[in-house]
């Protein structure tokens, strides 16, 4: 679409395939196997024969494991909570950063410790390197647009040094990373360390065996962001990648380079790397994932303390841990005081365990997990918590803002997801990627519920049978989202794709969708109900569904707005024991542009859209279990379209700014449905 005075919304035509080719799935045994992590650097756009990390999820002692690297994908609230047993170093602050468009870097060795860098600049850490210098970045003038490093892709190369403290010595050391986008690929002292793939994911890469206490440490990092078009003023002939997750342009922007926190993590080298906690308020459940890197077998006791305030007191149990193993200790108990966790009362709990090793003198560790206790059930057409069935009134959003791209700092968070709850806003659909740990920390502690997200927007069919059958990104991220996110009790739905292409039959795209729901489902022991943003109410998959989610835009690209009504009966007629959420809907105003609300682009037509979406919506309660606005804040976005209005989206109900438009407040004074309370 060309028609910049009519911004180009999320949704795009999706044709068919007719594929026949014999399908197989990559399951074995007891995981989820994926192909083994990058031994060196891949050059240029092009992948291996699976994605790097070499993601698997592992039964170990009756409970699924998330592995990258050949390691256990340990817990990342080290970013701010800090455990007595460990050792820390934030890596946030000034690296030295240099751009490498002739992608000389690795054959010249930039990772090379010795490395004279006097040329390189100073950037800071975490950052968007689109921002470095991009003026005029959140104007709405597109004058400028495809100017500045904010257009800047290919390779680019960070680097840093620090002194290794001599107690880190048999020590297990590990490198995290909240954020790097889109590819990453790791030098530890000029040893390569292993590459990372999809920009909104953490990931954690060993660095033990590359770093000597006492020694000097170079970290180098090197960043890969493909082109989304060779023009970006036409907006024409868009690059793509089909093993890259988007594949091709997208209409949100691709923020570059290291855009989270970056941290050494040194703990003991019998080490606990996961707590996994679920809790309902009758019974309390916690996995304690322990890892041994040591050369010898390991014996001890774990101490697991689900809190004072729960009735329940400390479990105790034995491990017994071979060479370089790993091993699952569950505990289990009634917790007949647990306050329970609700979008009205949100209250947070803390599990610590505790590691005791036989071994005299051996090391301690410990680790603590926040987590809230409800219970969340799909009831028929209902979405409960604790009991009381639940209307989502709600927002999609992208975390960003014109002053650090994606890199926002907690400050921004608080003011970004502050605007959506002051909009009364009581769910929010993180579209269409993971987020900052610390918003999940926000919605568990306001009661905000959260529909999660991944990137597999707007794949078609070859791509979705090249993820599905070999290179099995799309199944990696799934499972890192349910890994890192099973203890936030706001997280109320896994979503699984956005407006993905639907082939001939739905054969290639249904095995797509039930691979990825396999792999949620295996890592999360509470069960949360899976979902998607189909971009049809005549999903193929919808049974697969355990909440059925589609995006609509009656009246706005296809049919009118009184559709929409019908469509959702039918949808409920063919699933009647099946919750149905409008995952997107929306339209577009340029800020102050006010007039009547028949013309399109006034403020006051897109308040008019919503609200007669709206009411459709929630006359339609007892089995729509909510909806879910496109979008909180305009948005950028390099996808093609709108290079007027310098590639921003003008859909929100902010500005880019933050300033309101007549929507938000239509928005605000929408009336929740009345629902009967539910019989317990």
């Amino acid at each position: 679409m060309t028609n910049l005075k009519q911004p180009c919304t999320r949704r795009q035509g999706l044709g068919t395939l007719t594929l026949s080719a014999t399908m197989a799935l990559v399951i074995s045994g007891s995981a989820l196997i994926a192909g083994p992590a990058a031994a060196q650097p891949a050059t240029g756009p092009a992948q291996g024969a699976a994605e790097p990390a070499g993601t698997a999820i592992e039964l170990i002692d009756g409970t699924n494991v998330v592995k990258q690297y050949e390691r256990v994908v340990p817990s990342f609230d080290g970013w701010d909570h800090r455990q007595p047993t460990r050792d820390y170093k934030s890596l946030d602050g000034k690296w030295r950063f240099k751009f490498d468009p002739e992608d000389r870097g690795l054959s010249e060795e930039w990772f090379d410790p010795k490395l004279d860098e006097k040329a390189w600049d100073e950037e800071q850490v975490p950052a968007a390197w689109d921002l470095y210098d991009t003026p005029e970045f959140a104007s709405y003038d597109g004058a400028s647009f495809g100017q500045g490093t904010a257009f800047a892709d290919g390779y680019a190369w960070y680097r840093t040094d620090l002194s290794a403290p001599a107690s880190w010595a048999e020590q297990d050391i590990r490198l995290n990373f909240l954020a790097v986008n889109y590819r990453a690929d790791v030098w530890v002292n000029g040893t390569f360390l292993g590459t990372h793939e999809g920009g909104n994911t953490p990931f954690s890469i060993p660095a033990t065996d590359a770093i000597q206490a006492g020694e000097p440490v170079s970290i180098a990092v090197r960043v890969y962001r493909g082109p989304s078009y060779p023009d970006y003023a036409t907006g024409e002939n868009p690059v793509t990648d089909d093993s890259a997750i988007p594949y091709k342009p997208v209409d949100y922007w691709p923020y570059a380079g290291i855009t989270r926190s970056v941290w050494l993590e040194v703990t003991p080298e019998v080490t606990i790397s996961r707590l996994l906690v679920a809790a309902d308020g009758a019974t309390f459940d916690g996995r304690v994932v322990i890892e041994n890197m040591t050369d010898d077998r390991v014996t001890g006791q774990v101490t697991v303390d689900p809190g004072k305030v729960t009735g329940m007191k400390p479990v105790a149990d034995r491990y017994s841990i071979e060479a370089g193993g790993t091993a699952v200790v569950s505990v289990s108990g009634p917790t007949p005081d647990a306050p329970l966790w609700s979008p009205e009362t949100p209250t947070m709990l803390e599990a610590t365990a505790r590691l005791i090793p036989d071994e005299r003198g051996g090391k301690k560790d410990q680790l603590t997990a926040k987590y809230g206790a409800r219970d969340l059930q799909v009831d028929g057409s209902a979405i409960n918590i604790n009991g009381e069935q639940q209307f989502f009134k709600g927002l999609n959003w992208h975390e960003e803002n014109a002053q650090r791209g994606r890199a926002m700092t907690v400050k921004d968070l608080d003011r970004e997801l502050s605007s959506a709850q002051g909009a009364g806003a009581n769910f929010l659909r993180n579209s269409v990627y993971n987020r900052h740990p610390y918003v999940y920390e926000w919605a568990d502690k306001e009661g905000m519920l959260i529909m999660d997200d991944l990137d597999n927007m707007w794949l078609n069919t070859p791509q979705i049978r090249h993820q599905t059958e070999q290179y099995g990104l799309s199944r990696a991220l799934a499972s890192m989202m349910a890994w890192n996110q099973h203890n936030n009790p706001s997280v109320v739905l896994w979503g699984l794709q956005n407006e993905s292409e639907i082939d001939s039959g739905g054969t290639y795209y249904r095995a797509w969708i039930q691979d990825m729901k396999d792999a949620v489902k295996a890592v999360d022991i509470t069960q949360r109900p899976v979902t998607w943003a189909s971009s049809t109410s005549n999903d193929p998959a919808f049974d697969i569904a355990d909440v059925i989610g589609f995006n609509e835009y009656f009246g706005y690209f296809y049919g009118a707005s009184s559709d929409l009504g019908p469509t959702i009966d039918d949808v409920h007629q063919r699933f009647p024991d099946k919750p149905i959420l409008i995952t997107e809907n929306g339209t577009w105003s340029l800020p102050g542009n006010h007039g009547s609300p028949e013309v399109q682009g006034t403020e006051e037509w897109q308040a008019a859209y919503f609200q007669e979406h709206w009411d459709q919506v929630v006359d339609r309660s007892d089995y729509v279990a909510g909806y879910a606005h496109w979008v909180l804040k305009d948005y950028k976005e390099r996808a093609g379209y709108n290079q007027s209005y310098n590639g921003i989206s003008v859909l929100g109900l902010l500005s880019f700014d933050g300033t309101r438009k007549l929507v938000y407040e239509t928005f605000k004074n929408a009336s929740l449905p009345q629902i009967a309370p539910t019989a317990r």
